[in-house]
């Protein structure tokens, strides 16, 4: 299989496919990027058209932007009956297919958890080589199988959710700072609290202020912090935080169609 760009996400799938068996070959512009690709017994090049040639299962982990850039460089011909997964925000499969064609084409949102094996991955895609893709990306973690019109939104709550989530701890252990507990205390017994919490949730299976109300008493010290959450819009600033990122991945989608839609009438052999 090839990794087409070894970024964050690429990279963490590069290490996962070698750890399942398989033969990878991973590209990137940088050295820093193909040491990381051989680091972890891959192949490493800077020739897209190569790692395209040799591979039955290609991965597309560029940025959106340099898309059409990559597309340029491999002749149309080479994509035929290959399986092909793009982690791109916002790209669509009408989009691939215009520039990608007779392949078995899907699109993969994973997130950066994928680190410790605990993505969180939405796929979406055709029949034919769908196994092959889900064992892929169920060595990352768990996979929720969706309709496409569902991916903006995923890549909002989703891919960038541990972002979010991350200024949200920091800031319950900034709270803690301020009033007196060391930081690294904080923000190892935060982590512990999120974990347990979502087990919680999880196990519980109503809805969430269902838990929320259980550890709430009367003139107690979890009506006060709440009466500060509401007071200042967290949850109204939460529902637009993924309302914002959404439209942004949908705007990606469209810029990159765009561009590629021109690029087809400008060159017609392409």
């Amino acid at each position: 299989m090839a990794v087409l760009g070894a970024g964050t996400i690429g990279s963490l799938i590069i290490r996962s496919s070698v750890s399942m068996g398989f033969q990878v070959i991973g590209t990137g512009r940088s050295e820093r990027t193909l040491e990381r690709v051989r680091s972890v017994g891959a192949e490493p090049t800077s020739d897209n058209l190569k790692a395209v040639k040799c591979a039955e299962l290609v991965v597309i982990s560029v940025k959106p932007q340099h898309f059409s850039d990559l597309i340029r460089q491999i002749p149309s011909e080479l994509w035929k009956g290959k399986t092909v997964v793009s982690v791109m925000a916002g790209v669509r499969i009408e989009t691939l297919a215009k520039v990608i064609k007779d392949a078995n084409l899907f699109r993969a949102m994973p997130n950066v958890n994928a680190r410790v094996n605990m993505s969180t991955t939405a796929l979406t895609g055709g029949e034919e080589g769908r196994d092959v893709v889900d064992t892929l990306f169920k060595n990352l973690g768990t996979n929720y199988w969706v309709t496409e019109d569902l991916m903006d939104v995923w890549t909002a709550l989703i891919g960038s959710g541990p972002a979010f989530v991350s200024e949200i701890v920091d800031g319950l252990v900034l709270g803690a700072v301020a009033s007196g507990m060391p930081r690294e205390i904080a923000y190892s017994a935060v982590l512990d609290m999120l974990r347990g919490t979502a087990e919680n949730l999880r196990h519980h299976k109503g809805h969430p202020i269902e838990v929320r109300d259980n550890v709430t008493t009367p003139a107690g010290t979890t009506i006060r912090g709440l009466k500060v959450i509401e007071e200042r819009g967290v949850k109204a600033a939460l529902i637009e935080t993924i309302e914002s990122s959404t439209r942004r991945a949908s705007e990606l989608g469209k810029v990159i169609d765009e561009k590629i839609r021109k690029e087809i009438t400008e060159d017609p052999g392409s």
